[in-house]
């Protein structure tokens, strides 16, 4: 998990950075959406099952991740390709949020929520070599 981030960097889609998701939720947001504990959450993110990084000093998950009161099936592989192939959680995101004009939705972040998840994960599975 990282902690840095500059603090004029602000949360939001008129803000946000290059490779940074448009809209953000709170690990408290997280919980109530999934129907789980906050503690629950935080565990979720060490064991690589969600990624969270700092804005504005304060954890967020991408809100696109969490879809349906669930994690994006595939989620969970992602970040644990990107974590083997020496990814950090600011890269992972960077990585899952930089545009693609040969992903069907643009962003690996936005394809894993449809029907070509694999490819993303294929690609993801490829850095480490």
């Amino acid at each position: 998990m990282t902690d840095s981030v500059p603090a004029d960097q602000s949360v939001g889609s008129e803000l946000a950075g290059p490779g940074d998701p448009a809209d953000w939720l709170s690990l408290p947001d997280v919980a109530e959406r999934l129907d789980l504990s906050i503690s629950k959450v935080h565990q979720m993110i060490r064991d690589r099952e969600l990624i969270a990084v700092r804005r504005d000093g304060v954890r967020r998950i991408p809100a696109d991740l969490v879809a349906n009161k669930t994690v994006l099936k595939h989620l969970p592989g992602v970040l644990n390709l990107l974590a083997d192939a020496g990814y950090d959680d600011e890269a992972a995101l960077r990585w899952l949020y930089q545009h693609d004009d040969t992903l069907s939705g643009g962003t690996g972040a936005v394809t894993l929520g449809g029907d070509h998840a694999r490819e993303v994960k294929r690609r993801a599975q490829a850095l480490g070599f």
